[in-house]
């Protein structure tokens, strides 16, 4: 029988097929001869360069500048660095250029390889197997045996990064592509300062396909050109957020077929990606590439509402610095277009539309006719449908057209209007690259959704919870609809499961219903009603948002500020302007429908708030369905008729990637959708996609928990028995079998029927078992430095699963006075439920022994549960500040630097720069290794400072 194979197996096999692909295998044990073999490697990759100074090798006192050079700032710093063209000055005084990189002929590079490379930070670490181009390490690859989670390996590089990338000349900082494999799965993904495991991918053919098994994938992925073109052409340095963005797959495969549309044909065509899946990256890569090509005047992306012009601008920036400039105006549209250095414009469709009609611009545009110009438009199937197409087809002479959308029209769902059903293959021409929704989930670059149909009944059934579908003829359905019995009854279901639908307002959630005259009545009956809920809403009042069909949904432009002269509207009007006034009052800003600017500022302001939490449901009726992203949205109620690309669209603003905690996207339907629903899905994907796309029955969770309930009691019988575990390897089984539950119960708390009762595990159980399971985690962040090769250093705890309530001040002080007064066996039953309930919860932990010493020393002397509030705050506020001067006192701080630097994090979530700032802070001289340990475990306290003093604990 045949052993499994070993991880030095598997690491000689790559070696061995790396070799076959044309890489130079070559021995390097250190640092000392990795810098050694970067200045032979440089040497040979810039031999012209070195010629023309009658050169052959860099002098030492030459490379000694190269080396500083390199040695130089964050990844990302060293990310721009390695793309720049260099020069160091030679030692006869002038400067000698040469490059790290050969981007432009990326297969011209050196390529070698390299195994086991140790190096000697805080810990001596060993590499696996590293790939070097022009001798810099620009791949680093960790493995681990068959059966391994691939979360191990992932792990350890995130160790490596922080114990010994850094050290010596940080030349592993150059890195720009980890890939982590088990040998049957391989993930790729760009470095950064922080990673986490959700920004890590697999690699596919043009299909779709997975490629993940090693060896395959180095076949494809590795192969020396494939590898140097992804780092020359495919990673993005996102400059506002200082961040490596490699592409996908699928990104890589459209924006490679655009690019070489333009350069081989003068055919058009579309991209088909589903919603979600990174269409603002995959076109600002395709628009920075059509901008290299010399015979293009300009790259044109197109948007349809003007609130679109302003974010794309933001992101295409965004990724790269200056790149784009905004067209406020037509006249300045028609400037950039004059103006020969400005190769890449970002405009709506309305002024691209003005510039070419318009006489005033004809003189300047004219000229432009014949001019090479590629226009790429966002979201294709929702602007071009109209006369503007046309226009735009008729005015450029020399043109070609790129459409993304996430929902093509096709015969199926094309709506007809004054120009007939067209769909988008008679506009554009062929599907370049398709990357559909099922091929988004079972990628996990999107969610699932969990649909519920709540009400459905015929009219016998008068006892349902709501009025949904009334299969009845002769009854008036919309009357049936906007019924006040049946509003009613919709409001009460969403406040009662709204907690649970938002796993208690982590999350956000958004109400689609049919017309305004719906939406005000819903928006009054939640103004009525007992509820903690910040509900805000937005629509326009004009016939543009009156639509039960789904199938159009509103865009935000000026033309929604042609009003209405209709009794009906002018009453909307009025009714938007009282819940403006309700808006000011809960976020102290003011606005108003009297002029499109003030109320493109509300719709602005709305966007940003629900991004940032602040409004817990939004009631539209079109508004926000589409070109909407917002990652902590994760629920969508739905009253009214939804289909096609319209039902597609409105469900996936709740499917983004955020967290753990966010399993999937909860669809709540107030009406029969399921028939349209099936067809809207077997559209855009194919019939069979149901079981990909949405989450599976509440019983089948129930099953799936009973499974991982059974696989945790053969490892740990009994809560207590978790003690008894002999090994860390014992521990780290126990770790994964309580995390499998955790997965599943994150899942069943938002179905609204959950109940702990329908479990095999109690409540208290489960509470208890969690207590156990964060001691664990506990013990691994305490013992990290001690031992980082332990079994459980390398396990996702997933500790974002564990958040649940909010805890505030006030929730603690009740709890505390619970106590004030109670008397013998009574006290200590109630404190023993605070204690535990502080250790099951991973934000409480780290203040329970503070906060159980306040009880020992001052809540036994109050008599009066009215004096615990400000006994409590006395009390905290002695314990941080005594806390804050022991850790200036103990490391001979600056407290001024250091509570700057606090209050920096306290405001911002990090601190810019924090490494050299805490070094500034320290009063006391070191030698640089004594002062790298000092700093980070300065660092190290101060997040334990503001864990425990601030995080989690909010007034």
């Amino acid at each position: 029988m045949t052993r499994p194979q070993t991880e030095q197996q598997l690491e000689n096999a790559l070696l061995k097929q790396l070799g076959g692909l044309g890489y130079k295998s070559v021995v390097i044990a250190d640092e000392k001869a990795l810098v050694a073999n970067l200045k032979n490697q440089l040497e040979k990759h810039n031999q012209l360069s070195l010629q023309k100074h009658k050169k052959i090798t860099f002098t030492e006192k030459e490379f000694a500048k190269v080396l500083n050079l390199l040695n130089k700032g964050s990844i990302f710093d060293r990310a721009g660095i390695l793309r720049g063209e260099q020069h160091i000055i030679s030692d006869e005084g002038k400067p000698i250029y040469f490059n790290l990189l050969n981007q432009i002929e990326w297969c011209k590079n050196e390529f070698q390889v390299v195994n086991q490379i140790t190096q000697t930070g805080e810990h001596h670490n060993r590499y696996d197997v590293t790939i070097l181009i022009n001798g810099l390490p620009l791949v680093h690859i960790e493995l681990k045996k068959k059966g391994v989670e691939m979360g191990q390996a992932f792990h350890q590089i995130n160790r490596y990064k922080s114990h010994s990338f850094s050290s010596g000349y940080a030349l592993f900082n150059y890195t720009q592509l980890f890939i982590i494999s088990n040998g049957v799965n391989t993930k790729y993904y760009a470095n950064n300062r922080e990673i986490n495991s959700e920004q890590t991918f697999y690699w596919a053919d043009e299909e779709n396909n997975k490629i993940s098994n090693l060896s395959e994938f180095s076949d494809i992925f590795l192969e020396p050109c494939h590898l140097s073109k992804m780092i020359s052409k495919y990673i993005v340095l996102a400059s506002t957020t200082k961040r490596l963005m490699v592409l996908r797959p699928y990104q890589y495969y459209a924006a490679e077929k655009i690019y070489n549309q333009v350069k081989n044909t003068n055919k058009n065509g579309y991209i088909w990606h589903t919603t979600g899946s990174g269409k603002t990256l995959t076109s600002f890569k395709a628009s920075q590439l059509l901008m290299n090509i010399p015979e293009v005047y300009k790259v044109v992306f197109v948007v349809d509402r003007r609130d679109l012009d302003t974010q794309t601008i933001q992101e295409f920036n965004n990724f790269k610095e200056g790149s784009v400039s905004g067209t406020t105006n037509t006249k300045s549209l028609m400037n950039q277009f004059a103006d020969g250095s400005a190769k890449l414009i970002v405009t709506t469709i309305q002024k691209l539309n003005n510039a070419i009609t318009g006489d005033r611009y004809a003189l300047k545009m004219d000229t432009l006719k014949d001019k090479k110009v590629v226009f790429i438009f966002d979201e294709c199937h929702r602007s071009q449908f109209g006369d503007t197409h046309g226009r735009i087809v008729k005015y450029f002479n020399n043109h070609q057209m790129f459409g993304f959308t996430g929902t093509p029209i096709f015969a199926e769902n094309a709506v007809k209007n004054q120009l007939g059903k067209r769909t988008t293959k008679e506009l554009f021409g062929d599907c370049l690259h398709k990357y559909v929704i099922t091929d988004a989930i079972r990628d996990t670059n999107v969610l699932k959704f969990a649909v519920e149909y709540v009400g459905k009944y015929t009219q016998k059934n008068t006892s349902s919870l709501n009025f949904s579908d009334v299969e009845v003829e002769g009854i008036d359905k919309k009357e049936i609809y906007n019924s006040p019995e049946r509003l009613d009854k919709i409001t009460d279901y969403i406040i009662a499961n709204h907690n649970s639908k938002t796993h208690r307002k982590e999350f956000t959630a958004m109400f689609a219903v049919s017309s305004v005259d719906t939406l005000t009545k819903y928006y009054d009956l939640f103004k009525k009603k007992d509820h903690n809920l910040k509900i805000a809403t937005i629509f326009s009042y004009s016939v543009n948002e009156e639509n039960d069909d789904g199938d159009r949904p509103t865009t935000f432009d000026d033309d929604m500020f042609a009003i209405s002269n209709k009794p009906e509207f002018k009453y909307s009007r009025d009714k938007l302007e009282e819940y403006l006034v309700d808006y000011k009052e809960m976020f102290g800003v003011e606005y108003t429908t009297k002029d499109s600017q003030s109320y493109y500022n509300y719709y602005r302001d709305i966007a940003k708030r629900v991004k940032n939490k602040e409004i817990d449901i939004l009631i539209v009726v079109n508004m926000f369905l589409t070109g909407f992203d917002s990652k902590p949205l994760n629920t969508l109620y739905v009253d009214k008729n939804l289909k096609h690309h319209g039902l597609i669209q409105a469900f996936s603003r709740t499917n983004r990637i955020l967290n753990k905690n966010k399993s999937h996207g909860n669809i709540v339907v107030f009406r029969n959708l399921k028939k349209a629903t099936d067809e809207a899905v077997a559209l855009f994907s194919n019939k069979d996609a149901n079981e990909v796309i949405f989450m599976q029955p509440y019983e089948e969770y129930l099953n799936n928990f009973g499974t991982a309930y059974g696989r945790l009691i053969d490892i740990a019988p009994t809560v207590d028995s978790v003690d008894d575990l002999l090994t860390e390897q014992d521990e780290a089984e126990f770790v994964k079998s309580f995390r499998a539950i955790l997965r599943v119960q994150n899942i069943l708390s938002s179905f609204s029927d959950f109940s702990f009762s329908d479990l095999e595990m109690t409540h208290q159980e489960f509470n208890d078992y969690k207590s156990k399971y964060l001691d664990l985690y506990e013990k691994v962040k305490r013992d990290n430095n001690a031992n980082p090769d332990s079994a459980l250093d390398d396990i996702d705890f997933e500790i974002e699963l564990m958040h649940r309530d909010v805890i505030d001040v006030t929730y603690i002080i009740n709890l505390l006075s619970l106590l004030v007064g109670a008397k013998g066996n009574n006290f200590e039953v109630k404190k023993k439920q605070i204690s535990d309930m502080l250790s099951g919860d991973i934000n409480l932990r780290s203040k329970k022994e503070l906060i159980e010493q306040f009880i020992e020393d001052n809540l036994i002397h109050i008599t009066n549960s009215e004096d615990v509030p400000e006994a409590f705050d006395a009390y905290w506020s002695e314990q941080k500040l005594k806390s804050f001067q022991k850790i200036c006192d103990d490391e001979s701080l600056d407290k001024d630097k250091i509570e700057a630097i606090v209050e920096e994090y306290l405001y911002a979530g990090q601190v810019p720069a924090i490494d050299q700032k805490v070094s500034d802070a320290i009063l006391t001289k070191l030698k640089f290794h004594e002062k790298r340990e000092v700093k980070s475990r300065v660092i190290d306290r101060i997040m334990v400072f503001v864990n425990t003093f601030f995080e989690g604990l909010a007034a």
